[in-house]
């Protein structure tokens, strides 16, 4: 396993390690830990042939919309397209059936719903911040499977003098969160400075209560 960590301090004074992996990495990588398991990428969780006929199937199945939100008193874009899917809906497009199962059985959990972002370019992002959990049932983790293009993630600490760490999420790959990470850290897709191609993120989620 091809891997790199530097640590030093960044701009704003706190220190920051970086994750690469290589092209052949099936190793999981801890990334912190908590009582419930903290943060922990897998690489090539999903076959890259199968990750890529993924890929294709979303890009064009998926009814992706573009949203709006208030920043600074204006309506503003919200930089990537969006789409929800539970798990039960009726004619659930391709392949999200499928990547239900994959990951439910990857993970062992009873993800019901699926929230799809789709990065379209380096200019697509999403601010750091943690995932809702009003509606989540408590305990279990949320699972972020790639698709496309390469992007990196930035997770920090929400208090205190933490590190943060920065990994690549390649094509393939799963990002599983705790549920009680979400109280101390949060991650983010920064934009970028060079050119990117396209990529589609997989958002699996356990909810309770009654599913819209």
């Amino acid at each position: 396993m091809n891997q790199s960590f530097s640590g030093g301090p960044n701009p704003a004074g706190r220190s920051i390690m970086a994750f690469q992996q290589g092209l052949f990495a099936p190793e999981p990588v801890t990334l912190f830990t908590d009582k419930e398991g903290g943060m922990r990428y897998l690489p090539e969780s999903v076959p890259l042939a199968r990750a890529q006929q993924w890929f294709g199937e979303a890009l064009g199945n998926i009814g992706w919309s573009s949203h709006q939100r208030i920043m600074y008193e204006r309506e503003v874009a919200v930089p990537r397209l969006i789409a929800t899917f539970m798990r039960d809906a009726q004619d659930l497009p391709a392949p999200l059936a499928e990547a239900f199962e994959a990951v439910r059985a990857l993970v062992g959990a009873p993800f019901n719903r699926v929230g799809l972002n789709l990065y379209r370019d380096e200019h697509d992002s999403v601010a750091p911040h943690n995932d809702k959990t009003a509606n989540l049932v408590r305990g279990e983790p949320i699972a972020i499977v790639s698709l496309g293009a390469t992007r990196r993630m930035t997770i920090r600490p929400k208090k205190g003098p933490g590190r943060a760490v920065h990994v690549d999420l390649e094509a393939g790959s799963c990002l599983v969160m705790s549920y009680a990470s979400q109280f101390t850290h949060d991650h983010g897709i920064p934009k970028l400075a060079e050119s990117v191609g396209p990529r589609i993120s997989l958002a699996f989620r356990c909810y309770e209560g009654p599913q819209e």
